[in-house]
């Protein structure tokens, strides 16, 4: 009987144990979930290491802050044809140059062992990219290269601006604290995370001025060149090839003729020589 009366108290001593956790457990979580934690500034090398891919990306809406956004969009165009004349197809380029107002920034030209040819960096206002190339790509039969591609950049536009905003509040903090400062070290750390701030703001907005330019001017490059007949190979067909010859054969045998008269007094003196040489043998002989 006693050892039933000991099973019973240590049971239901258990049970109460068990029942006062569970509330003090229930009453610390709703005390945690009453709590608000602060958020927390980023350093600046925390924000120099931030991984965009941790950010929840806008949607294609490209609506930011109910602010609609217009696409941001880059590109890039790059050519490579064959011509019969430089010239005229430079002449060519450069009107549509003027037409659509376009910025050269690199013209140049050279030869190497099969080609004359030239090089053409332009930058085109963004709208008018599409019908220039329409436009230079007429009466070409095919391109040896020919690459268009798009970046959209409208992402990091976006993420770029909101950083600007945010370092700029958190400037505006740091100015009301600097106004309410009263100790000279107070004061001194304040200007120093200004400093930083500051440094921060105009580095973001150099990367926003990079990302307008290049969105707003659009980049191509441009190759054309003529290739040299003597050493075309098998891009010539069998005809030119046999008019070169006989091109090459006649001024083979006028350079003969010319090289003859250049040296015609030597060939005389060999002649005697070899005349009275083999007069001196005859002589011998009878």
């Amino acid at each position: 009987m006693k050892n039933i009366f000991s099973f019973l108290f240590l049971t239901f001593l258990l049970l109460g144990c068990k029942e006062n956790a569970n509330e003090e457990a229930e009453a610390l979580n709703s005390s945690i979930t009453t709590i608000k934690i602060p958020p927390r500034e980023m350093s600046s090398s925390e924000d120099r290491n931030y991984d965009k891919s941790e950010d929840v990306k806008p949607k294609n809406n490209n609506n930011y802050n109910g602010e609609n956004i217009e696409q941001k969009i880059i590109k890039y165009g790059d050519l490579r044809f064959e011509t019969n004349d430089l010239d005229e197809t430079h002449k060519t380029i450069q009107t549509l140059i003027k037409k659509y107002k376009i910025v050269v920034q690199n013209d140049s030209e050279g030869k190497d062992d099969y080609t004359i040819y030239r090089n053409l960096r332009l930058r085109i206002a963004n709208e008018s990219f599409d019908e220039f190339i329409k436009e230079i790509s007429t009466g070409i039969n095919y391109f040896d290269r020919k690459n268009i591609s798009v970046d959209d950049v409208t992402e990091e536009y976006i993420d770029v601006t909101s950083r600007i905003k945010t370092k700029k509040a958190l400037e505006e903090r740091y100015i009301e604290l600097l106004k309410k400062a009263n100790k000279v070290s107070e004061m001194l750390e304040i200007e120093k995370e200004l400093a930083t701030i500051r440094e921060e703001i105009e580095a973001k907005e150099g990367r926003l001025r990079y990302i307008e330019n290049k969105v707003s001017m659009s980049t191509i490059t441009i190759e054309f060149y003529k290739t040299l007949e003597h050493k075309a190979g098998a891009t010539v067909s069998f005809g030119t090839k046999f008019v070169n010859a006989i091109k090459s054969g006649f001024n083979g045998i006028s350079s003969f003729f010319i090289w003859l008269i250049e040296v015609w007094p030597f060939i005389i003196i060999l002649v005697a020589i070899m005349y009275f040489i083999k007069k001196r043998f005859k002589k011998k002989n009878t």
